[in-house]
């Protein structure tokens, strides 16, 4: 059975069931082409903007402005543009920077979730619209007749809508955890290389003002009290 034969006998619940194969299919190859060029990029970006900031901090500003194509790149640049920053601006930069690209990675996720949910439930109602059809056809005389096989044939039909649904859901289903799988190792990649930056920032923050690291090394000699002398009487 070829794809023609089955949208002409999978009923009228096969039409939208195309529609969101189409839907999902354009989905998912938009998503493997998104996915494919982070990973085969990003270990090398993450490796030369941290060494680069290691030892120039403009420079490495520069790395991530050239790659501000990739997710990670637009992550670092977010605090390797600021002027002048504290270590607690330049976390804030990164976690705000990480929520907006995570944010973005999520695209095609909630058409996947309506492919998964929609698809089954129209294979169903394709397959109710046509066994309805077939029932009706029985006349009660027929009932044990030759006649009577072409409702079994129809029956059978009606099964395709059915089948249809779930392949298209359980497609779509393996993909939608695939992308979340890469999602939840971004979330990692992004948390790892923001702690290292945020290492490199404070050792050279340290270096340039070694008296702003919190602590009073100077004792206060205003506020010691002095010894009582005993003078002679």
């Amino acid at each position: 059975m070829n794809i023609g034969e089955i949208i002409q006998k999978g009923g009228i619940a096969i039409y939208p069931l195309l529609a969101l194969s189409i839907l999902a299919l354009g989905t998912i190859i938009e998503r493997v082409w998104f996915w494919s060029r982070v990973l085969l990029q990003e270990k090398e970006t993450v490796r030369r903007i941290l060494d680069t900031a290691s030892q120039n901090w403009q420079v490495a500003r520069d790395v991530a402005e050239d790659n501000k194509k990739q997710p990670i790149g637009r992550f670092f640049l977010s605090a390797l543009q600021l002027v002048d920053p504290d270590p607690e601006m330049l976390r804030l930069a990164m976690e705000s920077a990480a929520e907006e690209e995570l944010s973005t990675m999520r695209r095609g996720d909630k058409i996947l979730e309506a492919v998964i949910a929609l698809a089954p439930l129209l294979g169903l109602l394709g397959t109710v619209l046509g066994l309805i059809s077939s029932l009706l056809s029985i006349r009660v005389a027929d009932i044990g007749s030759g006649s009577t096989q072409g409702v079994t044939l129809g029956i059978g039909e009606a099964l395709i809508s059915t089948a249809a649904g779930l392949i298209v859901a359980i497609t779509s289903l393996s993909f939608y955890r695939l992308f979340q799988a890469f999602l939840f190792g971004q979330v990692r990649v992004f948390r790892r290389a923001g702690s290292a930056l945020e290492l490199i920032f404070r050792q050279d923050h340290l270096a340039i003002h070694p008296f702003n690291s919190g602590l009073n090394l100077i004792p206060d000699t205003k506020s010691t009290p002095e010894p009582e002398q005993n003078l002679p009487s």
